[in-house]
Protein backbone atom coordinates (compact mmCIF):
# COMPACT_ATOMS: atom_id res chain seq x y z
CA UNK A 1 0.00 0.00 0.00
CA UNK A 2 1.18 3.62 -0.85
CA UNK A 3 2.63 5.37 1.88
CA UNK A 4 3.07 9.39 2.32
CA UNK A 5 6.63 10.31 3.12
CA UNK A 6 7.46 14.21 3.95
CA UNK A 7 11.03 14.79 3.53
CA UNK A 8 12.72 17.93 5.18
CA UNK A 9 15.60 19.05 2.99
CA UNK A 10 16.59 19.12 -0.40
CA UNK A 11 20.79 18.29 -0.53
CA UNK A 12 22.15 14.72 -1.52
CA UNK A 13 20.74 12.60 1.03
CA UNK A 14 17.44 13.99 0.68
CA UNK A 15 17.49 13.39 -2.86
CA UNK A 16 18.54 10.02 -2.85
CA UNK A 17 15.95 9.22 -0.39
CA UNK A 18 12.80 10.50 -2.61
CA UNK A 19 14.22 8.60 -5.51
CA UNK A 20 14.36 5.60 -3.47
CA UNK A 21 10.64 5.64 -1.94
CA UNK A 22 9.26 6.48 -4.88
CA UNK A 23 10.41 4.08 -6.98
CA UNK A 24 9.20 1.76 -4.20
CA UNK A 25 5.86 3.46 -5.13
CA UNK A 26 4.95 5.64 -2.26
CA UNK A 27 3.65 9.47 -2.49
CA UNK A 28 6.85 11.74 -1.57
CA UNK A 29 7.09 15.34 -1.18
CA UNK A 30 10.39 17.12 -0.82
CA UNK A 31 10.16 20.78 1.89
CA UNK A 32 12.71 22.93 0.85
CA UNK A 33 13.39 26.56 3.00
CA UNK A 34 15.31 28.09 -0.54
CA UNK A 35 13.79 29.11 -3.47
CA UNK A 36 16.52 26.72 -4.97
CA UNK A 37 17.09 22.95 -4.40
CA UNK A 38 20.39 21.32 -3.72
CA UNK A 39 21.15 22.26 0.01
CA UNK A 40 24.84 22.47 0.20
CA UNK A 41 25.04 22.18 -3.36
CA UNK A 42 23.01 25.26 -4.52
CA UNK A 43 24.21 27.55 -7.65
CA UNK A 44 25.42 31.04 -7.58
CA UNK A 45 25.22 32.88 -11.02
CA UNK A 46 26.37 36.73 -11.46
CA UNK A 47 27.42 38.37 -14.57
CA UNK A 48 27.53 35.63 -16.51
CA UNK A 49 29.74 33.64 -13.98
CA UNK A 50 28.85 30.49 -12.34
CA UNK A 51 29.63 28.96 -9.19
CA UNK A 52 28.89 25.48 -7.53
CA UNK A 53 28.65 27.22 -3.25
CA UNK A 54 29.70 24.12 -2.10
CA UNK A 55 31.05 20.80 -3.28
CA UNK A 56 33.26 21.57 -6.40
CA UNK A 57 35.29 18.10 -5.90
CA UNK A 58 33.84 14.48 -8.00
CA UNK A 59 35.27 12.09 -6.03
CA UNK A 60 34.51 8.13 -6.04
CA UNK A 61 32.75 8.28 -9.49
CA UNK A 62 31.46 4.72 -9.03
CA UNK A 63 29.54 5.49 -5.83
CA UNK A 64 27.06 8.16 -8.42
CA UNK A 65 27.15 4.95 -10.71
CA UNK A 66 25.58 2.60 -8.78
CA UNK A 67 22.92 5.11 -7.17
CA UNK A 68 21.75 5.76 -10.50
CA UNK A 69 21.99 1.90 -11.44
CA UNK A 70 19.75 1.24 -9.04
CA UNK A 71 17.13 2.90 -11.37
CA UNK A 72 18.35 1.63 -14.34
CA UNK A 73 20.47 4.67 -15.31
CA UNK A 74 23.74 5.97 -15.72
CA UNK A 75 25.32 9.42 -14.84
CA UNK A 76 25.60 9.96 -18.54
CA UNK A 77 22.13 9.78 -18.85
CA UNK A 78 21.85 12.94 -17.17
CA UNK A 79 25.26 14.49 -17.23
CA UNK A 80 28.53 14.77 -18.83
CA UNK A 81 32.02 13.40 -16.34
CA UNK A 82 35.70 14.92 -17.75
CA UNK A 83 38.72 13.29 -16.16
CA UNK A 84 40.79 16.12 -14.71
CA UNK A 85 44.23 15.85 -15.96
CA UNK A 86 45.89 17.11 -13.48
CA UNK A 87 43.78 15.87 -10.99
CA UNK A 88 44.96 18.75 -8.91
CA UNK A 89 48.01 21.31 -7.65
CA UNK A 90 49.62 21.55 -4.47
CA UNK A 91 51.61 24.93 -3.64
CA UNK A 92 54.40 24.17 -0.96
CA UNK A 93 56.16 27.76 -1.49
CA UNK A 94 56.89 30.46 -4.03
CA UNK A 95 56.86 29.05 -7.87
CA UNK A 96 56.88 25.63 -5.48
CA UNK A 97 53.99 22.86 -6.57
CA UNK A 98 53.77 19.36 -7.19
CA UNK A 99 51.31 18.83 -9.81
CA UNK A 100 49.11 15.68 -9.59
CA UNK A 101 48.74 13.62 -12.53
CA UNK A 102 45.44 11.80 -13.97
CA UNK A 103 47.08 8.13 -13.88
CA UNK A 104 48.68 5.44 -11.10
CA UNK A 105 52.53 5.52 -13.21
CA UNK A 106 53.03 9.36 -13.18
CA UNK A 107 52.18 9.68 -9.46
CA UNK A 108 54.31 6.98 -8.63
CA UNK A 109 57.39 9.34 -10.67
CA UNK A 110 56.73 12.33 -9.23
CA UNK A 111 56.97 10.53 -5.75
CA UNK A 112 60.31 8.66 -6.89
CA UNK A 113 61.35 12.36 -7.87
CA UNK A 114 60.37 13.36 -4.74
CA UNK A 115 61.93 10.80 -2.66
CA UNK A 116 64.05 7.96 -3.77
CA UNK A 117 61.99 4.56 -3.04
CA UNK A 118 59.16 6.08 -2.28
CA UNK A 119 57.27 4.39 -5.65
CA UNK A 120 57.48 1.33 -3.82
CA UNK A 121 56.09 2.08 -0.38
CA UNK A 122 53.14 3.65 -2.41
CA UNK A 123 52.27 1.00 -4.45
CA UNK A 124 51.85 -1.04 -1.21
CA UNK A 125 49.83 1.57 0.53
CA UNK A 126 47.69 2.09 -2.06
CA UNK A 127 47.31 -1.97 -2.44
CA UNK A 128 45.78 -1.72 1.19
CA UNK A 129 43.99 1.59 0.13
CA UNK A 130 42.07 -0.42 -2.81
CA UNK A 131 41.46 -3.38 -0.46
CA UNK A 132 39.97 -1.01 2.22
CA UNK A 133 37.85 0.71 -0.36
CA UNK A 134 36.35 -2.04 -1.49
CA UNK A 135 35.70 -3.76 1.98
CA UNK A 136 34.50 0.06 3.55
CA UNK A 137 32.76 1.58 0.30
CA UNK A 138 31.76 -0.83 -1.68
CA UNK A 139 29.82 -2.90 1.52
CA UNK A 140 30.24 -1.40 5.17
CA UNK A 141 29.36 2.24 4.83
CA UNK A 142 26.11 1.25 3.08
CA UNK A 143 25.08 -0.30 6.95
CA UNK A 144 22.24 1.42 9.13
CA UNK A 145 24.76 1.99 11.80
CA UNK A 146 22.77 0.65 14.51
CA UNK A 147 25.39 -2.19 16.20
CA UNK A 148 29.11 -2.45 16.03
CA UNK A 149 28.33 -6.08 14.99
CA UNK A 150 27.65 -4.62 11.19
CA UNK A 151 31.59 -3.95 11.51
CA UNK A 152 32.90 -7.49 12.09
CA UNK A 153 32.34 -9.66 8.95
CA UNK A 154 34.84 -12.25 6.84
CA UNK A 155 36.29 -9.76 5.01
CA UNK A 156 36.80 -6.86 7.88
CA UNK A 157 37.40 -9.24 11.29
CA UNK A 158 41.59 -8.90 10.72
CA UNK A 159 41.32 -5.06 9.66
CA UNK A 160 39.97 -4.18 12.74
CA UNK A 161 43.01 -3.27 14.38
CA UNK A 162 43.24 -0.07 11.83
CA UNK A 163 40.59 1.32 13.68
CA UNK A 164 42.70 1.76 16.76
CA UNK A 165 45.72 3.37 14.73
CA UNK A 166 45.43 6.72 12.88
CA UNK A 167 46.49 7.13 9.72
CA UNK A 168 49.53 10.10 9.99
CA UNK A 169 51.35 7.43 11.98
CA UNK A 170 50.62 5.15 9.34
CA UNK A 171 51.72 7.60 6.73
CA UNK A 172 54.67 8.82 8.37
CA UNK A 173 55.82 4.87 8.27
CA UNK A 174 56.32 4.84 5.04
CA UNK A 175 57.41 7.98 3.71
CA UNK A 176 59.97 10.58 5.23
CA UNK A 177 59.42 13.74 3.01
CA UNK A 178 57.14 16.17 3.92
CA UNK A 179 55.72 17.54 0.60
CA UNK A 180 54.72 13.84 -0.09
CA UNK A 181 53.34 13.60 3.73
CA UNK A 182 50.88 16.63 3.13
CA UNK A 183 49.67 15.34 -0.50
CA UNK A 184 48.54 11.66 1.38
CA UNK A 185 47.23 13.70 4.50
CA UNK A 186 45.52 15.60 2.20
CA UNK A 187 42.10 13.30 1.35
CA UNK A 188 41.33 13.08 5.15
CA UNK A 189 40.56 16.47 5.03
CA UNK A 190 37.52 15.45 3.65
CA UNK A 191 36.60 13.22 6.54
CA UNK A 192 36.56 16.13 8.44
CA UNK A 193 39.01 15.47 11.14
CA UNK A 194 43.09 15.65 11.87
CA UNK A 195 44.84 12.96 9.89
CA UNK A 196 46.31 11.85 14.26
CA UNK A 197 42.81 11.34 15.09
CA UNK A 198 41.20 9.41 11.73
CA UNK A 199 41.38 5.91 11.84
CA UNK A 200 44.08 4.05 9.17
CA UNK A 201 41.19 2.49 7.83
CA UNK A 202 40.36 5.76 6.17
CA UNK A 203 43.29 5.47 4.25
CA UNK A 204 40.70 4.17 1.25
CA UNK A 205 40.89 7.64 0.80
CA UNK A 206 43.97 7.52 -0.88
CA UNK A 207 42.88 5.14 -3.47
CA UNK A 208 39.56 7.53 -4.15
CA UNK A 209 42.42 10.06 -4.98
CA UNK A 210 44.67 8.62 -7.04
CA UNK A 211 43.08 5.29 -8.20
CA UNK A 212 40.01 6.16 -9.34
CA UNK A 213 41.03 10.17 -10.22
CA UNK A 214 39.04 13.55 -9.77
CA UNK A 215 36.51 13.87 -12.36
CA UNK A 216 34.12 17.35 -12.79
CA UNK A 217 30.72 17.46 -14.54
CA UNK A 218 30.31 19.42 -16.90
CA UNK A 219 28.56 22.04 -16.18
CA UNK A 220 29.45 21.66 -12.40
CA UNK A 221 28.11 20.34 -9.48
CA UNK A 222 24.71 21.30 -9.77
CA UNK A 223 24.61 19.19 -12.43
CA UNK A 224 24.62 16.09 -10.22
CA UNK A 225 21.62 18.14 -8.23
CA UNK A 226 19.80 18.67 -10.99
CA UNK A 227 20.06 15.26 -12.47
CA UNK A 228 18.69 13.39 -9.51
CA UNK A 229 15.43 16.02 -9.45
CA UNK A 230 15.20 14.86 -12.69
CA UNK A 231 15.17 11.51 -11.98
CA UNK A 232 12.96 11.90 -8.48
CA UNK A 233 10.33 13.62 -10.91
CA UNK A 234 10.58 11.18 -13.34
CA UNK A 235 9.36 8.61 -10.13
CA UNK A 236 6.95 11.12 -9.18
CA UNK A 237 8.43 13.25 -6.30
CA UNK A 238 6.81 16.72 -5.30
CA UNK A 239 9.21 19.33 -4.69
CA UNK A 240 8.25 22.26 -2.82
CA UNK A 241 10.24 25.91 -2.10
CA UNK A 242 10.55 28.53 -0.02
CA UNK A 243 8.96 26.33 1.95
CA UNK A 244 10.12 26.05 5.67
CA UNK A 245 9.51 24.00 7.89
CA UNK A 246 8.51 25.14 11.29
CA UNK A 247 7.45 22.89 13.87
CA UNK A 248 7.06 18.96 13.84
CA UNK A 249 3.79 18.00 15.82
CA UNK A 250 3.54 15.43 17.87
CA UNK A 251 0.59 12.84 18.89
CA UNK A 252 0.76 9.49 20.23
CA UNK A 253 4.74 9.38 19.64
CA UNK A 254 4.05 10.18 15.85
CA UNK A 255 4.96 13.44 13.73
CA UNK A 256 1.31 13.58 13.16
CA UNK A 257 1.66 16.78 10.60
CA UNK A 258 4.32 19.85 9.98
CA UNK A 259 4.00 23.11 10.05
CA UNK A 260 4.96 24.73 7.09
CA UNK A 261 5.09 29.02 6.58
CA UNK A 262 3.29 28.74 9.64
CA UNK A 263 0.49 26.36 8.00
CA UNK A 264 -0.10 22.93 8.97
CA UNK A 265 0.45 20.80 6.03
CA UNK A 266 -1.69 17.29 5.56
CA UNK A 267 -0.32 14.49 8.03
CA UNK A 268 2.17 12.02 6.65
CA UNK A 269 2.87 8.43 7.48
CA UNK A 270 6.42 8.90 7.58
CA UNK A 271 8.73 12.48 8.11
CA UNK A 272 12.13 12.18 6.80
CA UNK A 273 14.84 14.70 8.17
CA UNK A 274 17.69 15.58 5.60
CA UNK A 275 17.77 18.82 6.89
CA UNK A 276 20.58 20.06 10.46
CA UNK A 277 19.93 16.83 12.71
CA UNK A 278 20.21 19.54 15.69
CA UNK A 279 17.71 21.86 14.44
CA UNK A 280 15.43 19.19 13.16
CA UNK A 281 15.04 17.50 16.96
CA UNK A 282 14.58 22.00 18.19
CA UNK A 283 11.39 21.18 15.89
CA UNK A 284 10.19 18.68 18.69
CA UNK A 285 9.09 19.36 21.50
CA UNK A 286 11.75 18.77 24.40
CA UNK A 287 10.28 15.46 25.66
CA UNK A 288 10.37 14.48 22.06
CA UNK A 289 14.79 14.79 21.51
CA UNK A 290 16.79 12.12 21.61
CA UNK A 291 19.94 14.22 21.99
CA UNK A 292 20.79 17.31 24.54
CA UNK A 293 22.02 20.48 24.13
CA UNK A 294 24.95 19.05 25.76
CA UNK A 295 25.06 15.64 23.70
CA UNK A 296 25.75 18.11 20.66
CA UNK A 297 28.33 20.22 22.43
CA UNK A 298 30.54 18.23 23.05
CA UNK A 299 30.55 16.40 19.80
CA UNK A 300 33.53 16.96 17.31
CA UNK A 301 32.50 18.65 14.14
CA UNK A 302 33.83 19.02 10.96
CA UNK A 303 35.33 22.40 10.31
CA UNK A 304 33.28 25.09 8.72
CA UNK A 305 34.29 26.89 6.02
CA UNK A 306 35.28 31.14 4.99
CA UNK A 307 34.13 30.86 1.10
CA UNK A 308 34.94 33.42 -1.41
CA UNK A 309 33.14 33.13 -4.73
CA UNK A 310 35.07 35.77 -7.09
CA UNK A 311 34.73 36.99 -10.61
CA UNK A 312 38.18 37.92 -12.61
CA UNK A 313 38.41 39.91 -15.34
CA UNK A 314 41.50 37.65 -16.70
CA UNK A 315 42.72 34.48 -16.89
CA UNK A 316 45.26 33.46 -14.12
CA UNK A 317 48.08 31.35 -14.70
CA UNK A 318 50.45 28.79 -12.82
CA UNK A 319 47.28 27.31 -10.97
CA UNK A 320 44.96 24.48 -11.65
CA UNK A 321 41.20 23.75 -11.83
CA UNK A 322 41.80 22.44 -8.69
CA UNK A 323 44.98 23.75 -6.28
CA UNK A 324 45.76 23.59 -2.85
CA UNK A 325 47.88 26.06 -1.01
CA UNK A 326 50.13 24.43 1.91
CA UNK A 327 52.65 26.49 1.99
CA UNK A 328 51.47 26.66 5.66
CA UNK A 329 51.70 24.04 8.28
CA UNK A 330 48.49 22.33 8.84
CA UNK A 331 49.16 20.96 12.35
CA UNK A 332 49.57 25.10 13.40
CA UNK A 333 45.87 25.94 11.47
CA UNK A 334 44.46 22.50 12.52
CA UNK A 335 45.02 23.85 16.57
CA UNK A 336 42.99 26.96 15.53
CA UNK A 337 39.90 24.43 14.33
CA UNK A 338 40.02 21.92 17.20
CA UNK A 339 41.88 22.94 19.75
CA UNK A 340 41.55 26.51 20.04
CA UNK A 341 38.92 27.57 18.00
CA UNK A 342 39.45 31.07 16.55
CA UNK A 343 40.62 32.31 13.52
CA UNK A 344 43.54 30.99 11.93
CA UNK A 345 47.02 33.07 11.89
CA UNK A 346 48.04 31.74 9.00
CA UNK A 347 45.44 29.68 7.33
CA UNK A 348 45.94 27.24 4.22
CA UNK A 349 43.45 27.81 1.30
CA UNK A 350 41.95 25.82 -0.80
CA UNK A 351 41.09 27.58 -4.71
CA UNK A 352 38.26 26.09 -7.42
CA UNK A 353 39.45 27.33 -11.14
CA UNK A 354 36.85 25.77 -12.99
CA UNK A 355 36.55 27.97 -15.88
CA UNK A 356 39.75 26.66 -16.59
CA UNK A 357 37.94 23.27 -17.43
CA UNK A 358 35.12 24.60 -18.39
CA UNK A 359 34.06 27.45 -20.92
CA UNK A 360 30.08 27.65 -18.46
CA UNK A 361 31.92 29.28 -15.42
CA UNK A 362 33.04 32.35 -16.54
CA UNK A 363 32.79 34.96 -20.11
CA UNK A 364 35.50 34.74 -22.62
CA UNK A 365 39.10 35.36 -20.87
CA UNK A 366 37.73 35.84 -17.18
CA UNK A 367 38.89 33.43 -14.10
CA UNK A 368 35.59 32.08 -12.23
CA UNK A 369 37.56 31.39 -8.70
CA UNK A 370 36.25 29.72 -5.29
CA UNK A 371 38.63 30.11 -2.05
CA UNK A 372 38.47 28.32 1.07
CA UNK A 373 39.43 28.71 4.19
CA UNK A 374 38.62 25.78 6.92
CA UNK A 375 38.00 27.29 10.02
CA UNK A 376 35.92 26.15 13.30
CA UNK A 377 32.61 26.08 13.54
CA UNK A 378 31.04 28.68 15.71
CA UNK A 379 33.48 31.71 16.15
CA UNK A 380 32.99 34.90 15.66
CA UNK A 381 31.97 35.74 12.03
CA UNK A 382 31.92 39.77 10.76
CA UNK A 383 32.65 41.44 7.76
CA UNK A 384 35.72 42.75 9.22
CA UNK A 385 36.63 39.05 9.53
CA UNK A 386 35.75 38.59 5.81
CA UNK A 387 37.58 41.19 4.45
CA UNK A 388 40.85 40.67 6.18
CA UNK A 389 41.13 36.93 5.23
CA UNK A 390 40.11 37.74 1.60
CA UNK A 391 42.83 40.40 1.47
CA UNK A 392 45.41 37.46 3.01
CA UNK A 393 44.72 34.97 0.47
CA UNK A 394 44.75 37.25 -2.40
CA UNK A 395 48.07 38.46 -1.37
CA UNK A 396 49.14 34.66 -1.02
CA UNK A 397 48.09 34.13 -4.34
CA UNK A 398 49.81 36.81 -6.12
CA UNK A 399 53.18 36.15 -3.82
CA UNK A 400 53.07 32.00 -4.65
CA UNK A 401 51.77 32.33 -8.41
CA UNK A 402 53.75 35.05 -9.44
CA UNK A 403 50.92 37.37 -10.80
CA UNK A 404 49.32 40.61 -9.42
CA UNK A 405 45.33 40.17 -9.09
CA UNK A 406 44.11 42.68 -7.10
CA UNK A 407 42.99 44.88 -9.34
CA UNK A 408 41.30 42.49 -11.23
CA UNK A 409 38.76 41.50 -8.89
CA UNK A 410 35.66 42.13 -10.57
CA UNK A 411 33.38 41.18 -7.84
CA UNK A 412 33.42 38.94 -4.35
CA UNK A 413 30.71 37.00 -2.74
CA UNK A 414 31.62 35.60 0.89
CA UNK A 415 30.05 32.91 2.63
CA UNK A 416 30.66 32.01 6.20
CA UNK A 417 29.07 30.99 9.70
CA UNK A 418 26.36 33.10 9.56
CA UNK A 419 25.13 31.98 6.11
CA UNK A 420 25.27 28.46 6.95
CA UNK A 421 23.19 29.04 10.27
CA UNK A 422 21.06 31.09 8.20
CA UNK A 423 20.39 29.25 4.88
CA UNK A 424 20.45 26.14 6.61
CA UNK A 425 20.35 25.80 10.23
CA UNK A 426 23.51 24.49 10.69
CA UNK A 427 24.79 23.76 13.89
CA UNK A 428 27.00 26.57 14.84
CA UNK A 429 27.59 27.13 11.69
CA UNK A 430 29.61 23.39 10.75
CA UNK A 431 29.67 23.04 7.47
CA UNK A 432 30.45 19.33 7.07
CA UNK A 433 28.82 17.87 10.08
CA UNK A 434 30.50 15.65 12.40
CA UNK A 435 34.41 14.70 11.89
CA UNK A 436 35.10 10.93 11.57
CA UNK A 437 36.98 10.11 14.30
CA UNK A 438 36.86 6.95 16.00
CA UNK A 439 34.25 7.89 18.66
CA UNK A 440 32.10 9.18 15.89
CA UNK A 441 32.41 6.38 13.43
CA UNK A 442 29.19 4.09 12.48
CA UNK A 443 27.21 2.49 15.12
CA UNK A 444 28.74 5.41 17.27
CA UNK A 445 26.79 8.90 15.09
CA UNK A 446 23.44 10.09 15.71
CA UNK A 447 20.53 7.40 14.48
CA UNK A 448 18.43 7.37 11.50
CA UNK A 449 16.06 6.10 13.17
CA UNK A 450 14.59 8.55 16.11
CA UNK A 451 14.18 6.40 19.32
CA UNK A 452 11.60 8.81 20.97
CA UNK A 453 9.29 9.11 17.79
CA UNK A 454 7.81 6.12 15.77
CA UNK A 455 7.82 7.77 11.90
CA UNK A 456 10.69 10.21 12.16
CA UNK A 457 13.98 9.26 10.02
CA UNK A 458 16.82 11.36 9.43
CA UNK A 459 19.52 11.46 6.55
CA UNK A 460 22.72 13.16 5.92
CA UNK A 461 25.71 14.58 7.20
CA UNK A 462 25.26 13.67 10.74
CA UNK A 463 23.98 10.52 10.44
CA UNK A 464 25.98 7.76 9.05
CA UNK A 465 28.24 7.17 7.18
CA UNK A 466 29.40 10.84 7.62
CA UNK A 467 30.15 14.42 5.30
CA UNK A 468 30.98 14.52 1.73
CA UNK A 469 28.64 14.16 -1.03
CA UNK A 470 29.27 10.32 -1.79
CA UNK A 471 28.33 9.52 1.79
CA UNK A 472 24.87 12.15 1.72
CA UNK A 473 24.26 9.72 -1.65
CA UNK A 474 24.34 6.24 0.23
CA UNK A 475 22.93 7.97 3.99
CA UNK A 476 19.54 8.61 1.57
CA UNK A 477 19.78 4.76 0.41
CA UNK A 478 20.23 3.85 4.07
CA UNK A 479 17.41 6.04 5.54
CA UNK A 480 14.74 4.87 2.56
CA UNK A 481 15.86 1.04 3.45
CA UNK A 482 15.42 1.91 6.91
CA UNK A 483 11.82 3.17 5.95
CA UNK A 484 10.62 0.58 3.65
CA UNK A 485 11.53 -2.33 6.16
CA UNK A 486 9.11 -0.02 8.72
CA UNK A 487 6.45 -0.59 6.37
CA UNK A 488 6.96 -4.07 6.35
CA UNK A 489 7.37 -4.34 9.95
Amino acid sequence: MSKTINILGSGFSSLAASCYLAKAGHKVTVFEKNSQIGGRARQYKKNGFLFDMGPTWYWMPDVFERFFNDFNKKPSDYYQLEKLNPAYEVYFGIGDSAVIPDNLNEIYSLFEKEEKGSSLHLKKFLKQAKNNYDVAVKDLVYRPGVSPLELITPKTINKLNQLFFDIRSQIQKRFNNPRLIKILEFPVLFLGAKPGNTPAMYNFMNWADFGLGTWHPIGGMFEVIKAMESLAKELGVTFKTNANVEKLKVVNDSVERIVVNGESQNSADIVLSGADYHHTETLLDAQYRQYSEAYWNKKTFAPSSLLFYVGFNKKIKNVSHHTLFFDEEFDSHAEYIYDTPSWPKDPLFYASFPSISDNAFAPKEKEAATFLIPIASGIEDTEAHREKYFNIIIDRLEKLTNQKLKDEVLFVKSYCINDFIEDYNSYKGNAYGLANILTQTAFLRPKIKSKKVKNLYFTGQLTVPGPGVPPALISGKIAAESILKHFKS
